[in-house]
This record gives C-alpha cells, sequence and structure tokens, in this order.
C-alpha cells in the first residue's frame, strides 16, 4: 500500500493529466475542466455546502465536499457501496457521480485515490484524447 492520500493530492493528480485546466463551473465552484470543443467539460468538482447533502452525525451541511465522475452507474455504485469514504445523496440519484469530503481523504491511499480521479479524467475526456492517454502516448 501505498502512502495515505491528502487534500493537495487532488490537484496533484488532476493537473498531471492531460488537457486539463482548473476553471468554474455550476456559477462559481472551482472544477477541473478537460479542455474540449464546444466548451471544457468537468470531471471533479468543489461542491458548495447545500441543504441536500447533510452530515447525519451533526445535521450541519458538507462544507468540504468534492463531486468526482464516474463513467457508469456501475462505477457509481461500486465506489459507494466499499467500505470507504465515498457516498452518493439523492440529488445524485440519477448522475454517474459520486462525492467525497476532503476531511475523509487520508481514508484511501493515493494510488486508489490517483485510479479514481483518472477514471473521472476518462469519463469525460475525448474519445481520441483518451485513447492515446490508455495507449502511453500521453503523459499523465
Amino acid at each position: 500500500m501505498t502512502r495515505r492520500a491528502r487534500v493537495a493530492d487532488v490537484e496533484a493528480i488532476c493537473r498531471s493529466l492531460p488537457e486539463v485546466e482548473l476553471g468554474v463551473s455550476w456559477g462559481d465552484r472551482p472544477t477541473y475542466l478537460v479542455r474540449q470543443k464546444p466548451k471544457p467539460r468537468g470531471f471533479v468538482l468543489a461542491r458548495a455546502p447545500r441543504h441536500d447533502a447533510i452530515d447525519p452525525e451533526t445535521g450541519e451541511e458538507y462544507q468540504d465536499l468534492l463531486v468526482i465522475r464516474t463513467a457508469t452507474p456501475g462505477d457509481k455504485a461500486a465506489l459507494v457501496e466499499d467500505d470507504g469514504p465515498f457516498f452518493t445523496i439523492d440529488h445524485f440519484r440519477n448522475y454517474n457521480a459520486v462525492l467525497l469530503q476532503q476531511s475523509r481523504i487520508g481514508e484511501i491511499d493515493v494510488d486508489e485515490l490517483r485510479e479514481v480521479l483518472t477514471d473521472a479524467w476518462l469519463a469525460v475526456a475525448p474519445r481520441a484524447l483518451a485513447k492515446r492517454f490508455l495507449a502511453g502516448e500521453l503523459d499523465g
């Protein structure tokens, strides 16, 4: 097992993937985007606290959520059903994404975080770019 993941690893991993930029989506939310036309597509978003994501232990809105894309409902279910920090809420019932509290990121190791974030990137990257990446033709 590699070392435990840290919040700073999210940025390092996302920025190591091809054609990634830090931008905004959902108004003003920091989002890692894959550059493509007609517009970039997000794969990791820092979610604003909202009434529909409440910590069951405290009753307070989560303050530190990341929304991470998944490729399929099955990929989402596998992450949520695993005994780890990934979860979902009703708001994302029909959307391929999981939530991760940044304060719980250390519950997984950096290799698992890299796999989850790379899969998120692959879920939105243009097919040709993803194919070149998987073939080892691009850094990442």
